[in-house]
């Protein structure tokens, strides 16, 4: 699995050792039956781990089909499974507001947050960067480039594979430079309150939302790149390919190239300032009440 990513390598392991190798691991691979591969998986089911059996079953499905190709095993045993198991749970999308008045009220109570700098930076710097939560924060300050004013993601970190760049709006930068002092001798930018050797919990900007009074069905870590994706497109009118690229997402040419990391990279950082500053607008306009005009296109 080179190609995989960190988490999906780990989390396949973990079925393989936890719930495949148990049962079925000492048996002769040409040997196994698609009833005791099904014996396997309801044992999985049995702890309500419904997605993890559809998951197990799947990595069992490509350890049968490479016995296969290198003449191990005659066939695949799990494609007789199909439908056998529990329907899996429908996919949860991330809540998110994105509403410009309702970003405007989440914002202020974002100021608002009195949990230690590390986590208020973390929480401020989502909205503006819009990343993946996991990528946030596990930032690390060599991939901030001071001069060029963006932060450069190597490809080992990404979930596409591939290096990224985040252009940094001054108010971004300002968040950081103010984080520098108190972090900025270690490897992350937001340690873990734990040790520097490792970053902020997944739960970190979780629980920050939770404290100002937004639970997981109404804002959510994830939750700030579909508010991006929605207010960069519908409400200012920057192009698509600006803010898939941007958000990371696999944005190919006409000739069905990937684009680079730099593809499109200043019209990218007006798009992010343009952001950073429409977000200050509707952080205003949430703590006067007045309607706020201003220009946040090139």
């Amino acid at each position: 699995m080179p190609t995989k990513s960190a988490s999906y390598r780990d989390r396949t392991g973990r079925i393989l050792e936890k719930d495949l190798y148990p049962p079925l691991g000492a048996r002769p691979i040409a040997s196994i039956t698609a009833p005791e591969l099904l014996a396997a998986l309801r044992r999985v089911e049995s702890r309500g781990a419904y997605d993890i059996a559809h998951r197990a079953k799947q990595t069992a499905g490509q350890v049968f089909r490479y016995a296969v190709a290198t003449g191990r095993a005659e066939r695949d045993p799990s494609a007789d499974l199909k439908g056998a198991l529990t329907p899996k749970r429908a996919k949860k999308h991330h809540a998110a507001i994105t509403d410009p008045a309702g970003v405007g009220k989440l914002l202020v109570a974002m100021d608002g947050f009195e949990g230690t700098p590390t986590v208020k930076a973390a929480l401020l710097l989502s909205p503006l960067l819009f990343q993946r939560p996991g990528e946030i924060r596990a930032m690390e300050w060599a991939e901030i480039n001071w001069d060029a004013a963006q932060w450069e993601l190597p490809a080992e970190r990404m979930k596409m594979r591939l290096p990224h760049v985040v252009p940094l709006s001054t108010q971004a930068q300002e968040i950081l430079r103010e984080l520098h002092p108190l972090t900025g001798r270690g490897k992350y930018v937001f340690p873990s309150a734990r040790g520097g050797s490792r970053p902020l919990s997944d739960n970190g900007v979780r629980t920050a939302l939770r404290t100002i009074g937004y639970d997981n069905d109404t804002m959510t870590p994830h939750g700030f790149r579909a508010m991006a994706r929605t207010l960069l497109d519908e409400t200012l009118g920057y192009r698509v390919d600006w803010i898939e690229h941007q958000l990371a997402h696999a944005v190919r040419d006409a000739n069905g190239r990937a684009y680079n990391r730099t593809s499109h990279l200043e019209g990218r950082r007006t798009m992010m300032q343009g952001w950073a500053d429409y977000l200050d607008a509707l952080r205003v306009q949430a703590e006067g009440g007045n309607v706020v005009v201003g220009e946040f296109r090139k």
